[in-house]
């Protein structure tokens, strides 16, 4: 007669330890390849800044830069925490709120120091209307990735994760966009660029529950 500890023993005497480090190794060679491809659509599609040398003397680029960055490294360590049965966000999202309350203090600051006829341009700049779009295009191949990461992973609120994911995916596509992007206006980044990241977010959190099912 079978018993219970019988089919238990047959169920585990073929498994084998998880390497070390397994789904880190996974994660980097799931978004780092995807964020090398978008940066090359993004020299394909637009191509470089000719003014690339004085732009990197201008604080405005290295804000922009960061915070765009901020937010998707915060994104990313909390993907990779809710890619197991136990993972939750943390503190993420009041890490999220601080990083765009520190953006709004920059931008504000700008506005109050800046002409008001350059208003229109601080805000709207000349591409407001495809900048979300780009964003939301270039974040594409590392929300693929991102999500071929977790496909081994075994998360358990899928919506979250998928949105987290998005929310990494979109703010890794705005930082690849901000190497081209000519608008200085802090209230433009603060707007346009969070828009495409949320953009991509929605795209995660509608998709999570498909694409990451297990």
């Amino acid at each position: 007669m079978t018993t219970t500890d019988d089919i238990i023993e047959r169920l585990v005497s073929d498994l084998t330890p998880v390497p070390r480090y397994a789904l880190w190794r996974r994660f980097v060679l799931g978004i780092v390849p995807a964020l090398g491809l978008s940066l090359l659509l993004m020299l394909l599609v637009l191509g470089p800044r000719v003014d690339m040398p004085d732009v990197l003397m201008l604080p405005v680029f290295w804000i922009k830069s960061a915070y765009n960055a901020l937010i998707a490294i915060a994104a990313f360590l909390t993907v990779y925490r809710l890619s197991r049965p136990d993972g939750f966000e943390g503190r993420f999202f009041g890490w999220l709120a601080l990083v765009i309350a520190a953006m709004a203090a920059v931008a504000a600051a700008q506005l109050m120091m800046a002409p008001t006829e350059t208003y229109p341009v601080l805000i709207l700049g000349s591409s407001a209307l495809h900048c979300p779009l780009l964003i939301l295009g270039f974040a594409m191949p590392v929300y693929a990735g991102t999500v071929w990461s977790l496909r081994r992973a075994a998360p358990s609120d899928l919506r979250l994760t998928g949105f987290v994911a998005g929310l990494a995916a979109g703010a890794a596509g705005a930082w690849v966009y901000s190497w081209f992007c000519t608008e200085n206006g802090m209230p433009f980044v603060l707007i346009w660029y969070s828009l495409g990241i949320l953009l991509t977010g929605a795209l995660g959190a509608v998709t999570g529950p498909r694409l990451l099912r297990w």
